[in-house]
């Protein structure tokens, strides 16, 4: 055991070995020396000795531990709840081995003997947790049955019962206990009863949250709209506590409702079951005051009065009543709110909600007023720029200027203005900078936001047209980042500018440095997924999806054991949240796109070079009539707001878009992979005139699999052309858009789709035969000739310069990157079609050889079909040499590229920002010519594929 914790595993299967020389019988050391093997890769031996173990139902605890663990570790958790049901019918006593048991089920999610295996342990041993194991699961039937209406007739209620029960018997003791109580009754509705639970006696054992109890009270009122009861409740809190923001939400959603259902108060009895009622909106006015008076008074400054005074107004503006109350001009209090709390970080997210208050007519002004109280020192000279000579006034000053970015102040001037801001911007940033000279490398500067505000101006310039701008957005980034080395935005952005320009080298040493956690592998994985492997970086865009794809299967794994853990420790309530969590893992867009782009990426890069495509596929376990997919269920867990942004303009509408673009995408791209899937079941020897046999053999039912999924390629891509007609632009910090584009444009797609067709065509002529078929055969040749003009048009739109010098700026061509890439890709299933043609016509060609010996004549004609197919084989192989050169042409010129010589004449750089542009111009240069290296690397092996395929 100590050899196999230290990794040794070679050295364990040894001493194990001993071990059973001298005792056969050793159960426990078969099964470790089964851990060892299975460790060492030998699966087949390990799960045969650990069957030898298992069927001998052992009840020792080690052996019992020992298998438990291989089990795991061959993913096969089903075998483990063999093993304790053995254990438990020779021990029907055992409390641990009915435990095991229960959380064996547990793994596998069976609820329903989870439940029973609750019960059986509650008998023997009768401790509360383990009745409630057996409630709960009867919460899991009912939240995993398809059929909603047996959940609230039949497992709901049941669960309701059993808890009654020990309710009845005072038998109620721990808090969980309760949760699960609450739990039953809110998801059978009875909001009533759950308030009454949480209300009375059993809702005293709510204790280990802040405001446990208050919070699910008024969960149920809102439930119940019982209003007054909202509202009370809620004043009574922010008595307490005048900072708690929710609670001032309620207040006011309370008040209103009140107001509009014209309700008054009881004149004798209390008011309502929390005491004193506001159903007015003067009662609401002056309520909001005094919490401003008491602030005042208070020892620490707190930000929710003042900041509900705003929202307040916002609401009566909306009803059109505010004039009336006298509460103050919003753009007065905005500045008085600047005054209190403007050296906070949090100044300009509390105010950013409330900006649509100010009429646009008095934006500059209010910008203007807040910069007046701001303490600059005195600038020396007219044009110098006055600076802040503390953090306070440093965060004042940051405050503003992303409120003038917001308010749209500089989004409105011209060019010349904007990169005056830009100079003035990098200038405060850079002076900023003295500021955290003491702090630690995981520290972000305090003035870390200038930069990234001169960074979004420049991308507005970029978007405009102007060239130079992009460069220097990478410039100023890549030196925030070497002050600051974990800003995530910096490196973000930077991400998002490299993938831009087609840059993927320097993305994967940022990505990991973002050192991703978790569920961010799903949130903001698509940053790097997306450009992967458009980018001809395959070996990086393996690795990426493979990062990807790890985090999606541990997490299957994952999940089942946070379940056991919340069954141990009685936290009832996130077991749903848990279950919740893994459906939506693995209903995830990200995941199912991943999953697809990576079993692409794997045939381009394997089958037929190293392996057929057979056997590539088989390895998958692909299988042309499968879809896993969950299209109904897709979630887009995309954060799509990870980059910062204070643009005015709403982002909702894009993500909606975005997410119809990337699921039309990923249609055509599964549908791609089920079709190329599905070439190696068509090729067979067939006995061309009896078709009624192969009906039976099932390969004509393969073709017409083929030819359906070829039907509902043509509509996707049909609605796929139909979205793309819409024009949609993202924001640069938006949703990145799809490959579908270039796809469409370039004529991959239409190469694509008439390969299938030709599958067809060849699959038609291999059941015909050779005999009268000569409009198929005609058929195939004119598929053939356009095939290789398509191919060639393709190449066409390859062609170009990556970076050209103009006036001294770099332009790049990323999309001649992405072209290429797709012209690989459809080169490939070119030669995967071709060699099933050829699978088709060599034993053709070897039986008419046959007869051409038996009738020694020189004469037989050879079929038309033969010469299509070997003009078409040839015409592909100078085209594929044709783009070879063209690409060894792009790799010398991108070496010899010498970019320091541009001349940086542009009088905005500084000295030290001249040696990051070096640094980021190289960076791009770098990952043009590893792109073009591994693209053309992949070419030379797809030559040779065609070189074979001479009949």
């Amino acid at each position: 055991a100590d050899y196999l914790d230290n990794g040794n595993n070679k050295m364990a299967i040894q001493q194990a070995d001993k071990l059973l020389k001298k005792h056969k019988d050793l159960h426990c050391a078969k099964v470790l020396k089964a851990i060892g093997l299975q460790r060492t890769g030998k699966q087949d031996e390990a799960y045969a000795l650990a069957q030898e173990v298992a069927a001998l139902e052992p009840t020792d605890d080690n052996s019992l531990q020992a298998l438990t663990i291989l089990y795991r570790e061959m993913h096969r958790p089903e075998l483990v709840t063999k093993l304790y049901e053995a254990a438990v019918k020779k021990v029907p006593n055992s409390e641990e081995y009915h435990s095991h048991l229960f959380m064996a089920y547990a793994r596998v999610g069976e609820y329903k003997k989870m439940q029973q295996a609750g019960m059986a342990l509650y008998k023997i041993v009768p401790k509360n947790p383990y009745y409630f194991w057996s409630v709960m699961s009867l919460i899991m039937q009912s939240i995993s049955a398809q059929d909603e209406n047996l959940s609230k007739t039949m497992f709901l209620p049941l669960a309701e019962r059993m808890v009654e029960k020990m309710v009845k018997e005072d038998k109620i003791e721990a808090e969980a206990e309760v949760e699960l109580y609450y739990m039953i009754l809110e998801r059978l509705e009875k909001y009533k009863e759950a308030l009454d639970v949480v209300r009375g006696k059993l809702g005293e054992k709510l204790t280990s949250e802040l405001q446990s109890r208050e919070n699910k009270c008024m969960a149920m009122y809102k439930k119940l709209h019982r209003w007054p009861e909202c509202n009370a409740l809620a004043r009574r809190l922010l008595l307490k506590n005048s900072d708690d923001w929710q609670f001032y939400i309620t207040y006011f959603d309370s008040v209103f409702q009140l107001i509009d259902e014209s309700w008054t108060p009881p004149a004798e009895e209390e008011h309502s079951l929390e005491g004193e009622v506001h159903c007015s909106i003067e009662q609401a006015v002056n309520f909001i005051e005094e919490r401003i008076t008491e602030e005042s008074k208070s020892s620490r400054p707190l930000r929710g009065p003042y900041l509900a005074k705003l929202e307040l107004i916002r609401r009566l503006r909306q009803r059109g009543c505010n004039d009336e109350y006298k509460l103050g001009d919003p753009e007065e209090l905005m500045f008085q709110y600047f005054k209190k709390f403007g050296d906070k970080p949090c100044c300009f997210t509390d105010l950013k909600v409330f900006v649509d208050l100010l009429p646009p007519s008095q934006y500059t002004k209010f910008i203007r007023q807040l910069l007046d109280v701001i303490p600059l020192a005195a600038a020396a000279a007219e044009n110098e720029v006055a600076l802040p000579g503390d953090i306070k006034a440093l965060q004042q000053h940051l405050c503003v200027v992303q409120l003038s970015r917001l308010l749209g102040i500089y989004h409105a001037m011209e060019k010349k203005q904007k990169l005056a801001v830009v100079r003035e911007l990098m200038l405060r940033y850079r002076h900023g900078l003295e500021f955290g000279k003491s702090c630690l490398k995981t520290e972000l500067q305090f003035s870390d936001y200038y930069c990234l505000l001169a960074v979004h101006l420049l991308l507005d310039l970029w978007l405009e047209g102007e060239e130079a701008a992009v460069w220097q957005c990478l410039t100023l980034l890549e030196e925030g980042l070497s002050h600051s080395p974990s800003n995530a935005q910096f490196k973000l952005l930077l991400i998002r500018i490299y993938c831009r320009l087609g840059a993927f080298e320097p993305v994967s040493e940022l990505y990991s440095s973002l050192d991703a956690k978790h569920i961010q592998h799903d949130t903001i994985g698509y940053l790097l997924t997306r450009y992967a492997g458009s980018l001809g970086h395959y070996a990086a865009a393996s690795q990426s999806c493979n990062f990807a794809l790890r985090f999606f299967h541990s997490n299957q794994k994952d999940t089942s054991e946070y379940i056991i853990q919340a069954y141990k420790y009685g936290a009832f309530e996130k077991i749903p949240e848990f279950i919740a969590f893994r459906n939506r893992l693995n209903s995830s867009l990200h995941f199912a796109q991943v999953r697809t782009e990576r079993m692409l990426l794997d045939l381009l890069l394997e089958a037929n070079i190293s392996i057929s495509l057979e056997e590539s596929i088989k390895s998958m376990s692909l299988s042309p009539e499968e879809d896993d997919i969950p299209w109904k269920d897709l979630r887009d867990n995309r954060d799509l707001t990870v980059l910062f942004s204070w643009d005015p303009k709403d982002r909702r509408e894009h993500r909606k878009l975005s997410l119809e673009e990337e699921t039309l995408w990923l249609r055509i791209r599964s549908l791609t992979l089920r079709l190329v899937s599905g070439l190696p079941t068509l090729g067979h020897a067939i006995q061309p005139k009896n078709s009624e046999k192969t009906a039976e053999n099932g390969v004509s039912s393969k073709i017409d699999t083929v030819r359906a999924l070829l039907q509902q390629l043509e509509a996707a891509v049909d609605s796929g052309k139909k979205f793309l007609e819409q024009k949609v632009q993202y924001p640069v910090l938006g949703p990145p858009p799809t490959r579908m584009a270039g796809f469409f444009s370039n004529g991959s797609c239409q190469c694509q789709t008439s390969l299938f067709y030709l599958v067809s065509d060849i699959y038609e002529l291999d059941t015909n035969g050779l005999e009268d078929s000569a409009e198929i055969q005609e058929r195939i040749g004119n598929s053939f000739k356009s095939l290789v003009e398509r191919l060639t048009d393709l190449f066409n739109k390859c062609k170009g310069d990556l970076i050209e010098v103009r006036d001294g700026t770099l332009k790049t061509h990323p999309n001649l990157l992405e072209n290429l890439v797709f012209f690989v890709e459809t080169i490939s299933i070119a030669l995967w079609v071709s060699s099933y043609c050829d699978s088709v016509l060599r034993p053709f060609k070897s039986n008419l050889q046959k007869k051409k010996k038996k009738k020694k004549e020189s004469s037989v004609a050879m079929p038309p079909v033969f010469t299509h197919f070997l003009d078409y084989v040839t015409e592909l192989q100078t085209l594929t040499s044709n783009v070879i050169d063209h690409i060894k042409g792009l790799e010398i010129i991108l070496a010899a590229l010498k970019l320091e010589e541009l001349s940086l004449k542009d009088t905005l750089l500084l000295q030290e920002e001249k040696k990051f542009t070096k640094t980021v111009q190289g960076k791009v240069q770098s990952s043009y010519h590893h792109s073009v290296q591994e693209i053309g690397e992949l070419l030379k092996k797809r030559l040779d594929t065609i070189k074979k395929l001479k009949i």
